[in-house]
């Protein structure tokens, strides 16, 4: 059996082909880069018509590298980005450039109706965070949340607001541009803070809606990451080269699927995961809440369980920065090659590249200390002014170092959100590592140190979220429960366990990392207000 999933992330879509059978197998792959237009005000959208031709041109190229045909395709699903905001006509078109859930233009609406109110936590109305908990155990306390993208249109852009016929996430339009049909998947729905975890289904909350005064006829029908959602419209079966009828699954966002992806399918099963954003996540058959460090149990694709997630905005975003502003005129060897072909095979990367340069700097990366906070922060403390930073620079340092020290600063930040984890719910001795991050041994044996926890990695680690959509489209087809199917499914690749010698400069470095926000946190207001 084959199925079709696509990786929709920040900057890229990765289309994969998969053959299930006695284990899952990637058969084939195609990536493709759009977009991430960031400005003034907090700023950051997409275009649609950018996701589309990368799905159409990595979905024509996906059939070119295999002897597969489209024809023996058997299901399809999207694996997305979360919290963006499209808002569509009636015919499914998009009304303006979607929001990522990185756009953070709706501060002033989030101030002036989270921030009002005599008894606050974490800046926000208790009353009104209070109401959420009760509904579903979240509540919207940052700016970036999709609410504050939907208010600021209201606010702004009139003429678009009224031509609004629903909203949705971005895995949402995409379906609904495969199928015709406008739903919303119970997880982006959640992500919302106006859906009741109570109600299944049916689950908008009215009074909700009303305090945060959201139309609802904006809302959509919501349907279950399992369901089918429709299937291939001729249209865009044309565009993108497979045949009319393929049935699309409803799918979800990115998170819902990784740790199905990752096996991690048992209450107290805890990943991580470095991509673009970086997250600490453990799976649990109830939900939990921390609102002062910003966690919560998130719906999972597979109904009754939650994800317990503590997220990091830019983790991997932060390597690709070092990479292109430090590394790129100071690796020298790297850009003097013509072809990547012509490095070594261990190379084949500049990640590659980068972990073997970085390999050569003692732990601690004599003493720099990096903060991966490029876009603001959300968990543990919630500050969108918050930046990154190198510390204790001095005159014996080398850029080396500061790569290093942006690796250490990325795992130092994961280490604090699982600490934060752990208040609230038990984690796993052992801890799954998943993403493009772990790609690398350096950053897994580095991630081990600093965490002190055994960490076990599997293949094609950059394809987790698709391994997970595309095992819960083949449970549906099978009618199995992904439960059971996905550990049977996904193997163990490699395994790192803590490195004694390195445990007293991590420890000392990373109690000097987690005093950096609260002694700058004054200045980053200053400097970016």
């Amino acid at each position: 059996m084959y199925i079709v999933i696509y990786d929709f992330g920040t900057s890229t879509v990765k289309t994969c082909l998969f053959e299930i059978g006695s284990e899952i197998r990637l058969e084939a792959s195609a990536a493709a880069d759009y977009g991430l237009y960031i400005s003034d005000g907090g700023s950051a959208e997409q275009d649609t018509e950018e996701w589309w031709a990368a799905l159409c041109s990595t979905t024509r190229e996906l059939f070119r590298k295999t002897d597969v045909t489209p024809r023996q395709v058997k299901g399809m699903a999207f694996c997305s980005q979360m919290q963006g905001s499209v808002l569509v006509d009636k015919q499914g078109n998009a009304l303006r450039r979607p929001m990522s859930y990185l756009d953070q233009k709706g501060a002033k609406e989030f101030k002036e109706c989270m921030g009002s109110g005599v008894i606050k936590v974490s800046g926000c109305s208790l009353y009104k965070l209070g109401r959420n908990l009760i509904v579903n155990y979240a509540g919207s306390t940052s700016a970036k949340d999709p609410v504050w993208k939907y208010k600021w249109v209201e606010n702004n852009e009139p003429e678009v607001f009224r031509r609004i016929y629903k909203w949705l996430d971005v895995g949402d339009y995409l379906t609904s541009r495969c199928t015709g049909r406008i739903v919303r998947t119970a997880d982006t729905a959640f992500a919302t803070f106006l859906y009741d975890t109570r109600k299944g289904k049916e689950g908008w909350n009215k009074g909700l809606l009303k305090m945060y005064k959201v139309n609802p006829d904006h809302m959509p029908e919501i349907i279950d990451c399992t369901d089918l959602a429709g299937r291939l419209t001729g249209k865009a079966a044309k565009d993108l080269g497979l045949p009319e009828g393929i049935p699309v699954y409803g799918g979800g966002g990115d998170m819902t699927f990784v740790n199905i992806g990752a096996g991690c399918t048992k209450p107290g099963d805890t990943h991580i995961y470095i991509g673009t954003s970086g997250w600490v996540s453990t799976f649990m058959n109830r939900q939990a809440v921390d609102i002062n460090a910003m966690i919560t149990g998130v719906l999972s694709a597979r109904k009754g369980f939650f994800n317990y997630y503590a997220e990091l905005e830019t983790a991997g975003k932060c390597f690709e920065w070092v990479a292109y502003h430090l590394a790129l005129d100071e690796v020298g060897v790297y850009m003097n090659h013509t072809k990547v072909t012509d490095l070594e095979k261990k190379w084949l990367s500049l990640y590659d590249f980068l972990s073997a340069e970085v390999d050569k700097v003692p732990p601690g990366a004599n003493g720099v200390i990096f903060t991966p906070w490029l876009h603001g922060n959300r968990c543990p403390f919630e500050d969108s002014r918050a930046g990154g930073m190198f510390f204790n620079i001095r005159i014996g340092n080398g850029k080396r170092d500061m790569i290093r020290a942006v690796l250490e600063g990325i795992c130092y930040h994961l280490r604090w959100l699982l600490e934060n984890v752990m208040k609230k719910v038990k984690t796993s001795d052992t801890i799954r590592f998943v993403g493009g991050g772990a790609l690398s041994p350096v950053t897994c044996q580095m991630l081990s140190d600093i965490t002190g926890r055994r960490i076990e990695t599997i293949s094609n680690t950059q394809e987790v979220g698709a391994i997970g959509t595309a095992l819960v489209v083949a449970a549906g087809i099978q009618g199995t429960d992904v439960l059971d199917l996905a550990p049977r499914l996904v193997k163990v690749r490699h395994t790192y366990v803590p490195n004694p010698a390195n445990r007293e400069v991590y420890e000392r470095n990373y109690s000097v990392f987690k005093g950096l926000y609260k002694a700058n946190a004054a200045a980053f207001r200053k400097l970016n207000a």
